[in-house]
């Protein structure tokens, strides 16, 4: 685990590669080693903050484990032990008391956070997504098959709600707590009512996408879902109505890395702006593309110079940050376009990041082994 802070000038005597200047306060970011121990096997896949204090982060990774540990220090306070290949989804209940980690095979555990003990595990099929409901102990998985799960935790009480075979690929509880919104590798999205089991809306064929979903979200108030898919279109959904009520897309163009010419550009990534009408697209070309909500029209287009993996807009600002494959975090303007500032300091690409609801800090969980925490100067705070 590395530590990124600003330090005063006379660092700059020893300044480092993986050191990053900051543009507009040319502050230079130090890297701390809180970590002298050699660094386990491989990526470090997915990272949370409890959403109660911002204080406690949850990693997980190849090796097989998820740590949970104190954002201000670095120290461990639990391992999350006993599955059986990467932890790739590891996320706090809504009140931080739980923790929830998820492996590829399928093993899901849950953990009392102030007990260190587990007190919950179930095995499902290769897992897809991991989600708790966001005002009760209830959590809710997606997997390969098509199934998606919903338990009360630690009771265990448990529904399915099954669809045609294909892989749910995301999905979310919606604030309301009543609906999840599930997207599958056919193209298809469905809004299930929680209580009852069953589905409300179906968008398919000329209205779903015409690939795998990659991802979704929602808005505050749960009234619209963002998705985001493989066939490079991303697409607003009213969840009243099922009904879609936009389309966005930047156009093909041949994904870097990508064998197939065929290949559209996928979308990685989708967010609400929650002071703003605008939102987010991120595309697997590296672009970010900035919509006006209400017109449907394209503001934006920050070019990265490697694909996006994850974005995520500040609680209350019109900035939104990116991670790509080229190991870096860039925070955006997203009013002006322009890039407000860039960290550096991973040797590989960042797999997935988080900010704190003060976008005072991030926290990047990367390949090369590491998490690290940012601290975030802006010169207009």
């Amino acid at each position: 685990l590395h530590f990124h802070w600003p330090s005063g000038a006379n660092s700059m005597d020893n300044m480092e590669q993986n050191e990053v200047e900051l543009h507009g306060d040319e502050e230079i970011i130090e890297v701390i080693d809180l970590n002298e121990a050699e660094p386990g096997p491989g990526s470090v896949f997915c990272v949370s903050l409890d959403p109660a204090t911002n204080s406690l982060a949850v990693t997980g990774g190849e090796d097989d484990k998820a740590y949970v540990w104190r954002v201000s220090d670095g120290e461990v306070l639990f391992e999350c032990t006993g599955h059986k290949d990467s932890v790739t989804c590891a996320v706090f209940s809504h009140d931080s008391s739980l923790v929830a980690s998820g492996d590829m095979s399928g093993m899901i555990k849950v953990w009392k956070v102030e007990t260190k003990e587990e007190i919950w595990s179930f095995e499902v099929v290769d897992l897809e997504w991991l989600e708790w409901h966001p005002c009760a102990p209830v959590l809710l998985a997606g997997t390969d098959d098509g199934n998606v799960w919903m338990w009360k935790v630690p009771a265990g009480d448990c529904k399915t709600f099954q669809s045609p075979a294909c892989q749910a690929t995301s999905g979310k509880v919606l604030p309301d707590g009543k609906r999840a919104v599930v997207g599958y590798e056919d193209g298809t999205v469905r809004v299930w009512d929680l209580k009852q089991g069953n589905v409300i809306h179906v968008i398919k064929g000329q209205d779903g996408h015409q690939g795998a979903l990659t991802c979704l979200t929602c808005n505050k108030d749960g009234s619209l879902v963002l998705t985001g898919s493989v066939d490079g279109c991303a697409k607003l959904i009213n969840t009243t109505t099922g009904k879609v009520v936009g389309v966005f897309s930047v156009g093909g163009g041949k994904a870097k890395g990508s064998k197939d010419e065929e290949d559209s550009n996928s979308v990685e990534s989708v967010g609400f702006c929650n002071i703003l009408p605008l939102i987010a697209v991120a595309y697997l070309d590296g672009t970010l593309a900035i919509y006006d909500l209400s017109t449907q029209a394209l503001r934006h287009r920050c070019q990265h110079e490697a694909g996006i993996v994850h974005l995520q807009w500040e609680e209350s600002s019109s900035v939104v940050s990116t991670c790509s494959l080229d190991g870096a975090l860039r925070l955006w303007d997203a009013r002006s376009g322009n890039m407000v500032s860039e960290y550096r300091g991973h040797t590989a690409e960042i797999l997935d990041f988080t900010i704190n609801r003060e976008a005072t800090l991030a926290i990047t969980a990367s390949g090369d082994n590491q998490a690290k925490v940012f601290c975030l100067q802006r010169p207009d705070r």
